[in-house]
């Protein structure tokens, strides 16, 4: 493989691993600051061990999202320097704000939720969840605005050439709010915003349901059990309805992902909704076998069945085609799986409602199968959304293989490929091995509970102090 390939599949690698910590701990912020508010408000004890176990979960998940997140960023400069060079004039700005503002306000109250519980005031400790709540999101906010200029640029001017041209070297910021506020930025971050909930009420409740299963710490774990419903089932309505937020603004800024990931190769009316099928071949010379609606996709985007959706034929120029397999493939797979955890929790919250959730045993143990699903599709989103960019690292501007370092060769970035790999099997590992020894240790116990064990153990001495 070239050294374009190799650093490609590297920070595929590193992004794709990424992601999995702050898709969990953006949601779970949000479920810690529910719950502190709850235990403000009510003063009751099991809302307190609620929110500390909660915390726990957090914070080894945190941790992981940190040290993974340093070596993606190190990238910039080690396999892309081309590239930061050409952006880093747009970058700095939303990268910087990440830093300074959102990861040290998450951090610092992090460790009041973590460490300080006892040493502040109820009402503090209450601000000190909802800050790191507030943390997390200004942190994907940033994230995603450096994101999404490279999916909708706005607010710049090239550098030497203004028109720019195959001599351009850099991008000027010449409005930060125009920036900022991209096309694709809002719909990008409500979307995923609304992904990472779910992603973490489908973990809590996965807890919540082993724990029913097991009769295990059931007052904690019925609290987790509905309230991992309803975000969850909220959260999935939110989910597709943001989603279709960004299809639309996809359709309207990207037409070429947005034809790939409806597999549409000719521009033309009365367009079929693809439901699930075979895509296009990459030349388009055999179309797409799909069972979908007809005229359904023209219907949707147009809200009129006869109305022209634009094929990937509105571009000759076939070597500026995303590739079409994977992000057909994808896109299907992202809205299958949403479509499955939306039936998942409209049966949960059916349940609930009929207040027969706990006898329901086969749906708790979906429940605990289907932790991952919500993962992988964030995972297969974030795919569809950077390969449907391709062959632009920058839409428009610049081509991914014109953004790579020229002093790094392909034997340079295999080794590292190597090691980050190794690095990362280790810190997945830990990850898991932490999670589950805080599970089964989980929430502290009632205080009767305590008291009850206490007495009966005493009763117990003086019985044998007795014989």
């Amino acid at each position: 493989m070239d050294v374009v390939q190799l650093s490609r599949i590297q920070f595929a690698l590193t992004i794709s691993f990424h992601f999995i910590f702050p898709s969990i701990t953006i949601g779970l912020a949000g479920l810690i600051a529910i719950t502190e508010t709850l235990r403000w408000r009510t003063k009751r004890d099991v809302y307190d061990r609620m929110a500390v176990f909660l915390a726990k979960l957090f914070a080894v998940t945190f941790v992981i999202g940190v040290v993974s997140g340093v070596v993606m960023e190190f990238q910039f400069g080690t396999n892309w320097s081309t590239f930061s060079a050409y952006v880093g004039d747009i970058f700095g700005a939303p990268l910087a704000a990440e830093g300074v503002f959102a990861f040290f306000l998450e951090s610092a109250f992090v460790g009041i939720v973590l460490f300080g519980r006892d040493r502040v005031s109820s009402t503090v400790r209450w601000i000190s969840g909802l800050l790191v709540a507030f943390g997390t999101l200004l942190s994907a906010f940033w994230i995603l605005v450096a994101n999404s200029f490279m999916q909708t640029p706005a607010g710049y001017t090239c550098s030497p050439d203004p028109a720019c041209g195959p001599t351009t070297t850099k991008l000027v910021l010449t409005n930060f709010w125009a920036a900022v506020f991209n096309p694709s930025t809002l719909p990008r971050f409500f979307h995923t915003v609304a992904a990472c909930y779910v992603a973490a009420a489908f973990f809590l409740l996965g807890v919540a349901a082993w724990y029913v299963l097991r009769q295990r710490n059931l007052d904690v774990a019925r609290l987790m059990l509905r309230m991992g419903i309803v975000v969850a089932f909220l959260g999935s309505g939110a989910m597709f309805a943001s989603g279709d937020l960004q299809t639309r603004e996809v359709a309207q800024y990207q037409p070429l992902k947005f034809a790939a990931m409806e597999g549409v190769c000719k521009t033309e009316p009365n367009v079929e909704l693809a439901i699930f099928g075979l895509p296009p071949s990459q030349d388009c010379t055999t179309a797409a076998t799909t069972l979908g609606v007809p005229d359904g996709l023209s219907l949707m985007m147009n809200l009129d069945p006869n109305s022209t959706i634009k094929g990937l034929d509105q571009q000759p120029d076939q070597s500026l085609w995303p590739p079409i397999s994977t992000t057909f493939t994808g896109f299907h797979m992202m809205v299958g799986i949403g479509a499955l955890m939306m039936l998942l929790m409209t049966l949960g919250a059916f349940f609930l409602w009929r207040r027969s959730v706990e006898r329901q045993r086969w749906w708790l143990k979906l429940a605990v199968l289907a932790v991952p699903l919500p993962l992988l599709a964030i995972e297969i989103g974030w795919m569809v959304a950077e390969v449907g960019r391709q062959p632009w690292i920058v839409q428009g501007l610049m081509k991914t293989t014109a953004g790579v370092s020229p002093g790094v060769s392909s034997t340079d970035v295999a080794v590292s490929l190597i090691g980050i790999l190794l690095m990362y099997t280790l810190l997945f590992g830990l990850w898991l091995y932490s999670l589950a020894k805080e599970i089964r240790r989980g929430p502290a116990p009632e205080p009767d509970v305590v008291a009850a064990a206490a007495s009966s153990a005493v009763a117990d001495v003086k019985s044998a102090g007795g014989h």
